[in-house]
């Protein structure tokens, strides 16, 4: 899949809370398919108020940029991942953070990169 990037749920945050974010830009503007697993919708929810916050973004503005980003990534459910990808991506994650093991495992089946800034999760991987 060319043109294909995961992209994880401290990208998304980054993106909702820059004011001028070279990522939210690149999210909702670029030609590239982005993916991610469905629980990332649950997570962005939890965390809503602490984003509204520091982003400074009025609650609509907030909401827009959020609406916007959710139609640009295709979800996958957790389900549709083979047990195969998600032990790949257990064992990878196991020690770094093992809240990042969907991404991974979605990285792993759909055979593309993920695009994270998590940079404890990128010395992991390495």
């Amino acid at each position: 899949m060319e043109n294909t990037l995961i992209v994880d749920t401290n990208l998304i945050f980054s993106a909702l809370i820059s004011s001028s974010s070279s990522i939210r830009d690149t999210l909702l503007e670029s030609r590239l398919e982005f993916h991610a697993p469905n629980y990332i919708i649950t997570e962005l929810f939890k965390y809503k108020e602490r984003m509204l916050k520091y982003s400074k973004l009025s609650e609509s503005d907030f909401y827009a940029y959020l609406n916007g980003l959710v139609e640009r990534i295709r979800f996958t459910p957790l389900d549709f991942i083979s047990l195969e990808s998600r032990q790949k991506a257990y064992e990878l994650c196991k020690d770094v953070d093992i809240k990042d093991t969907p991404f991974v495992a979605l990285a792993i089946e759909l055979d593309v990169p993920l695009w994270t800034g998590d940079k404890k999760l990128m010395r992991g991987l390495r």
